[in-house]
């Protein structure tokens, strides 16, 4: 198995918040339920793994922790980022990017302009490490960057 996780036989990729918006979001779409499945099938894939490997985070998580924060994440229900097709900011809420050191990922808070993001990232990362904490494996820090910008940094435990 490669980068990503295979779901019915489709390759299930978690969400960064760095994809691009598509048509029929929001309100319960078909689309939004289907992928709300292929998320729990996923995370309940990757709880598998580490019952069978007896770790945490598992040897797949630690070698794409960026994946393995977005699912955990997305599992959590907390809400990804997405981009207009033209790069813009379109939906407010976490991205998960590499973090400065290999194994290590970066999670902030975005949303397009006027949308509040700066204002609630401090509430709202500290719910993405509250869903890291309980996930159990990860070292979640909440951090106040250059202007006051926070974000966290993720890294395994152990």
């Amino acid at each position: 198995m490669s980068g990503s996780w295979w779901t019915m036989g489709e390759v299930f990729e978690p969400a960064t918040g760095d994809g691009v918006v598509g048509p029929g979001t929001g309100g319960g779409t078909n689309a939004e339920v289907v992928r709300a499945e292929e998320v729990r099938t996923a995370y309940a894939g990757l709880l598998q793994i580490r019952r069978i490997s007896g770790s945490a985070p598992a040897a797949w998580e630690r070698g794409q922790p960026v994946r393995a924060v977005a699912l955990t994440l997305e599992a959590a229900g907390i809400p990804p980022s997405a981009l207009t097709p033209g790069g813009e900011r379109a939906a407010t809420g976490y991205r998960v990017s590499s973090g400065p050191r290999p194994g290590t990922a970066h999670i902030e808070w975005l949303g397009p302009p006027g949308s509040g993001a700066p204002t609630e990232a401090g509430a709202r990362l500290r719910a993405c490490v509250a869903a890291l904490d309980a996930a159990g494996g990860w070292d979640a820090l909440l951090y106040r960057g250059e202007r006051g910008r926070r974000f966290v940094e993720v890294e395994p435990l152990g």
